[in-house]
């Protein structure tokens, strides 16, 4: 067999995570994977894996191997493409990291209309509020909200995500309104995030301000901060996606109006090798139509 198709199959565990998983995946037995990944090492002369009864751990080296394979495999891909003509349906396999949350709310909807226009492409999901390592994780796309880091990344901006302040009419009537940010110090607040100290931005007379809040409730899921807002525990700061059924319901209410800050931007990046990739382009230019409204 020829390096290549040693390449494919070790990315292939890689991925898989197991020789068993990666074998079903490639239509071959466990035993011709096992033996191939054994004589990649011998060839290159390096252990690329180290393996348990558990698991599979790559070796530094493995891990540098995988990255370099994955680009060479993208690019053999964008050839073969190329050469089928660029006239064609897109075809091919788009792997996917999207914020748990916003996949729920939206991308349950989107993806059976993305997939039937497009009938020769798949999709693989995988949600997540990390951020992912695209490049060594394997992934051709991820969505991101909020401030991207500087990164090699190539970004495309899909929309904007408002924000708001919210909280029960119960807590407010016990409680009373909040009319300035200042006035968050007397208040239960329930913050998205970990650590010690949450910082919340606000708009005051044309500039910025960072109102550091706290409660006895903090999570990393808007969801899980949405209902406890509703029952009455404090003082909430999520994207309309989250929140807007129980705003439109009257289970929450919106506060601070005059303070909130610009919209968040939901982005869709993607290394540099993908970026002539035909099913990732057309799901990025299929979620700015569906999603700019």
């Amino acid at each position: 067999m020829n390096p290549f198709e040693d390449m494919r199959i070790f990315a292939q565990v890689m991925e898989s995570g197991s020789f068993t998983a990666a074998a079903d995946k490639l239509g071959l037995s466990k035993q011709f994977v096992s033996r191939r990944l054994m004589a990649l090492e011998e060839r290159l002369g390096v252990r690329l894996l180290n393996r348990s009864t558990r698991r599979l751990d790559p070796t530094p080296l493995g891990q540098s191997y995988y990255e370099s394979s994955l680009r060479l495999l993208n690019e053999v891909e964008q050839v073969e493409q190329g050469i089928a003509g660029q006239t064609s349906e897109p075809r091919g396999t788009v792997r996917v990291s999207a914020p748990l949350s916003f996949a729920v709310a939206h991308l349950g909807c989107l993806l059976p209309e993305f997939l039937q226009r497009y009938p020769q492409v798949s999709v693989e999901v995988d949600l997540s509020d990390r951020s992912v390592d695209l490049l060594g994780e394997g992934y051709d796309l991820a969505l991101r909200i909020g401030v991207l880091e500087d990164s090699t990344l190539i970004a495309r901006r899909l929309a904007a995500i408002d924000r708001v302040y919210c909280a029960s009419p119960e807590y407010l009537e016990r409680k009373g309104t909040p009319s300035r940010p200042d006035d968050l110090v007397n208040h239960e607040c329930l913050p998205y995030g970990h650590g010690r100290q949450v910082q919340w931005r606000f708009l005051e007379q044309g500039k910025l301000r960072m109102v550091t809040v706290c409660g006895r409730m903090r999570a990393n899921n808007g969801e899980l901060l949405r209902d406890a807002a509703v029952k009455g525990m404090g003082i909430t700061y999520l994207p309309t996606f989250i929140v807007g059924e129980a705003l439109a319901t009257g289970q929450l209410v919106p506060v601070l109006e005059d303070f909130v800050t610009e919209p968040l931007q939901l982005s869709a990046v993607y290394p540099q090798h993908r970026q002539s990739a035909r099913p990732v382009q057309a799901l990025i230019e299929f979620m700015r139509e569906r999603l700019s409204a």
